[in-house]
């Protein structure tokens, strides 16, 4: 199938030179560069050719065997994910290896940065860290995406949605980052992907933002769609050939689901409203990737000092016996959950249905 007609009709992004310098030169604007500027001169000039050149991916290799186009050449960053990933999902695979379960915080409140205190969802994440350590043949993996307003160089670029052009231009892991011309390096997802992967069991945390998930929380779940559909293989899609992947998707896609039959458990707070429909939204989102729920406790959406001063609500947490109670019984939940999945005693009841319509 051919001759897609791919709309094409927004204003051009390009920079000119002046431009470009001038936004580049931004990161030097501390005096304490003032000496180095001929050295940054050399920088900007270099940073300048990769960037009106589209290097994205200055480093690749032949794709080899196992790809759609073996000569293919792929970025090697984007192959080393890809087998970082393959080998813990080969571990999580594996019946003899320990249980994992991934604790993310949700939160990007912090006591490292302007806010200068820890947010509640962290305290509950480690109260559901300190019972989970008592369990025996079990990991924990804490994932703090606070750490995205407060560690240099720790960032989660937006998502680009190649997925709405068609669903096999959307890569698992992701090859739209790094993209070196532009600068978009350091990108924490391909250790975020890796996370997922290794895990049985995933147990988020955090609170309602404006009637909506904090902005870490959704970079992380927006670029997760590769999880859900993605293809494995950017050689088929020559990297980002939109006619050769709208083809390939009207052909008919499998929409594989990568993380597919791990289990999890939710628990959104807020202090006036939200909670529940901020909680619904990620359940739903973690249903619809093929993840199994761990049972009701393991579901939690709760007002902690409802419509109280934001300056007493680490008081008020510390008042709430019950919720911290209500927070164990969700990972004590998720632990069960993930036993029951890896004895074969717990499955989707539809995992065997093919569905008449996917997207």
């Amino acid at each position: 199938m051919t001759g897609f007609n791919v709309r094409k009709q927004m204003p051009g992004v390009a920079l000119s030179r002046d431009e470009f310098r001038k936004r580049y030169c931004d990161h030097f604007s501390d005096p304490v560069f003032a000496p180095l500027r001929a050295e940054i001169d050399r920088i900007v000039d270099a940073a300048w050719d990769a960037y009106s050149n589209a290097r994205k991916a200055p480093h690749t290799r032949r794709a080899g065997a196992g790809f759609a186009d073996p000569d293919y050449e792929l970025s090697v960053d984007w192959l080393a994910a890809r087998e970082k990933i393959k080998d813990l999902e080969r571990q999580q695979k594996d019946p003899a290896s320990p249980s994992r379960i991934l604790l993310v915080n949700g939160a990007s409140r912090s006591e490292h940065t302007c806010p200068g205190e820890s947010s509640k969802s962290w305290r509950l994440v480690m109260i559901a860290r300190e019972l989970l350590a008592h369990e025996p043949q079990l990991e924990v993996e804490v994932l703090d995406l606070s750490r995205l307003g407060s560690e240099y160089g720790r960032v989660i670029y937006p998502c680009k949605t190649c997925v709405s052009t068609a669903m096999p231009l959307c890569h698992w892991p992701c090859s739209c980052y790094p993209n070196h011309a532009l600068g978009q390096v350091q990108d924490w997802m391909n250790d975020i992907y890796a996370m997922w992967a290794a895990a049985h069991g995933v147990m988020i945390v955090c609170p309602v933002n404006w009637y909506g998930p904090p902005s870490g929380l959704k970079l992380m779940i927006d670029r997760l769609v590769c999880a859900d559909g993605g293809n494995p293989d950017p050689t088929s899609t020559h990297g980002k050939k939109v006619d050769e992947a709208k083809a390939m998707e009207m052909a008919g896609w499998p929409y594989p689901q990568h993380l597919a039959g791990r289990v999890f458990s939710v628990v959104v707070h807020g202090d006036y409203a939200g909670a529940e429909m901020v909680h619904d939204a990620i359940a739903s989102w973690l249903r619809d990737s093929g993840l199994m729920e761990a049972g009701h406790l393991s579901q939690l959406s709760r007002m902690i000092g409802y419509m109280e001063s934001y300056a007493t609500s680490h008081d008020d947490l510390d008042r709430d016996t019950a919720v911290q109670e209500e927070v164990r019984n969700a990972a004590r939940a998720l632990v069960e959950a993930v036993k029951l999945s890896r004895s074969g005693a717990m499955r989707q009841p539809d995992s065997a249905l093919s569905e008449p319509r996917k997207k």
